[in-house]
């Protein structure tokens, strides 16, 4: 019963094989790959695994990119499937006004994070933080409503468009500090105090609105680059996506 999950971002393609389509199975492999090498996955890293029995996959890189990695499957005799955002699924219920719409990231993102919880002992609200090339930060009420959620540019994006729209301004090496006193200081500490400053702001409006502090949980590429700088209790969780896409297909196939 082994299972391929993926996840396909937007620089890089993630994948790990499990022994079972269950929350907690063992890792049987993993690896990563940048988007530009997918092309010789299926003749290198792939090449001398186990056939997996069934995979899910989890896609925001676009559909050329969707494509290129459904040809390396053909490795075995495999029916790619993709998670689409709707409106419920495993214990999850969506919220956003066309539920279609959310990124599929997102959504097994909050998948993933609510099984975390519920597997902990009673349901709490849970924020769940993804940084990477975007950073959302989204909120779940203890009943598992998706209640909606924040998108803002990840840290390099913001120093890029700095770089490209201000003149003098390179991008920097610098260093998080309090008071920052040069250029290159300055610019690393804007833009990981916006970040931080959004998932404070949203972990005090999910508080209000539940009456109850919510678990948060930050996941994502550069997740412990922000990780020191977040003035909440938190957990990093690098699985959260393939947790999600677990959690999936456990569910459709109790079904």
């Amino acid at each position: 019963m082994t299972f391929l999950a993926i996840d396909i971002g937007n620089t890089r393609l993630k994948w790990a094989l499990y022994a079972s389509p269950q929350p907690g199975a063992a890792v049987l492999a993993h690896g990563a790959a940048f988007l530009e090498t997918i092309d010789e996955l299926a003749e290198k890293e792939w090449k001398h695994l186990a056939p997996p029995r069934s995979m899910l996959g989890c896609v925001v890189a676009g559909e050329a990119v969707r494509r290129r990695v459904e040809e390396q499957l053909e490795l075995w005799d495999l029916t790619p499937r993709w998670v689409v955002p709707s409106p419920h699924e495993a214990g999850v219920s969506n919220g956003y006004d066309h539920p279609a719409r959310l990124g599929a990231d997102r959504w097994v993102a909050q998948i993933g994070a609510r099984g975390h919880v519920m597997a902990r002992g009673p349901a709490k609200p849970v924020l769940v933080v993804m940084i990477g090339t975007a950073v959302t930060v989204d909120a779940i009420d203890a009943n598992g409503k998706f209640l909606g959620g924040l998108i803002l540019p990840g840290h390099g994006i913001m120093l890029r468009a700095l770089e490209s729209g201000t003149a003098g301004l390179r991008v920097p090496t610098g260093e998080v500090r309090r008071f920052p006193a040069n250029t290159s200081d300055a610019l690393t500490s804007g833009g990981t105090y916006a970040i931080t400053g959004a998932i404070e702001r949203m972990h005090r409006h999910l508080a209000e609105h539940c009456g109850e502090t919510p678990v948060v949980l930050v996941t994502g590429g550069a997740g412990w680059k922000v990780s020191p700088y977040i003035d909440l209790p938190h957990e990093l969780v690098d699985s959260l996506i393939f947790d999600g896409l677990l959690q999936i297909q456990s569910h459709r196939l109790a079904l």
